[in-house]
């Protein structure tokens, strides 16, 4: 009978134990935001515990690979002459750049940094060159005249530099996803610096309400209005505009968005580009593409995509259109809803 009695208190002490666990275990909402990138973050997701440390660490990763202004990254490294080494996400930014590259016949080039520093939106002090200084900086633009040998870069010309900020924000996004997924976890959002990735239910166990700014002028991002909102369950949105990153100069706007093939600002009909894709890096890398490919090409390229789906806002004769992507217009929704 002791035996007996003893067995049931043991039964008991384990299933008890097994209900605290649970308890323990109960999912509970994490909300944290912070700087990075020289932006701002923003996460939330719901699981079983806190693993913002981890988020943090794989945000850092990018700026140890791809940053400009870490002058101990791959990138940096590279574009010094220093090294041809490069690491997983330098070789991941890489195939999905030249991608990209390919596709829009060389609109978006990753090759682009000598331009962009030339111009003032790097980390050097050079502005408004003159038509010689462009062509002889063109020469060293093209992803067609470098390549990937193993883990080497190898370049056909001495002397090229790379910037990855049309893409990195992306990438970042992504490994913070990837990495909540790795975790078990079923719903998240994480936004970095405007660029977004999302699964599953906010924490009112209704799809996410993402917006898409409008474009206006303004550098400090202080006035901003939606132009629409979409509601997603899965997948990323990135948008490329030519209002935040710009200077004046003599009464005249110079944007951040450099065409590779001219060397000059862009100057196309688009004002700013969203693009929703499964990953963040490849939306973020054909949101940039498009401001350069112009509105009516941009269309094009989506709709053979199966991949992407888009919103462009852009001018025609003197008047602001928005023209959606048939796959994006199931996804917006009115402010009230």
């Amino acid at each position: 009978m002791r035996n007996r009695k003893s067995g049931f208190f043991y039964l008991a002490f384990c299933l008890c134990s097994v209900f605290l666990t649970a308890c323990a275990r109960e999912a509970f909402n994490v909300d944290v935001r912070g700087e990075i990138y020289g932006t701002y973050y923003h996460i939330k997701y719901c699981h079983t515990e806190d693993i913002t440390r981890e988020l943090s660490h794989e945000m850092k990763r990018v700026d140890a690979s791809l940053s400009l202004f870490n002058p101990s990254s791959v990138l940096s490294r590279i574009n010094r002459g220093e090294s041809d080494d490069t690491d997983t996400l330098f070789r991941r930014v890489f195939r999905q750049a030249q991608k990209v590259y390919w596709e829009t016949d060389g609109a978006y080039d990753i090759t682009i940094a000598p331009l962009v520093n030339a111009w003032g939106f790097g980390p050097g002090k050079e502005r408004l060159p003159d038509s010689a200084r462009i062509d002889s900086l063109r020469r060293l633009v093209g992803m067609s005249k470098a390549q990937l040998q193993e883990e080497k870069l190898v370049c056909r010309i001495s002397g090229m530099q790379w910037d990855a900020g049309s893409i990195a924000k992306g990438l970042g996004v992504d490994l913070v996803a990837e990495c909540l997924e790795r975790h078990g976890v079923q719903s998240y959002m994480v936004e970095i610096g405007g660029e977004v990735r999302v699964k599953g239910m906010n924490d009112r166990r209704k799809p996410w309400r993402i917006g898409i700014d409008r474009p206006e002028d303004d550098p400090a991002a202080q006035s901003r209005e939606l132009q629409m909102i979409l509601k997603m369950t899965e997948g990323a949105l990135a948008t490329s505009g030519n209002y935040r990153n710009f200077y004046l100069h003599e009464g005249r706007k110079y944007a951040h968005t450099i065409h590779p093939l001219t060397g000059y600002p862009v100057q196309t009909d688009i004002l700013s580009a969203s693009v929703y894709a499964s990953s963040c890096m490849a939306a973020d890398a054909y949101a940039t593409a498009f401001m350069v490919t112009g509105a009516e090409r941009a269309k094009r390229l989506i709709e053979k995509n199966p991949g992407l789906e888009g919103c462009l806002i852009y001018e025609e004769n003197g008047s602001l259109k928005t023209w959606i992507s048939e796959g994006l217009k199931a996804k917006v929704v009115s402010p009230d809803e």
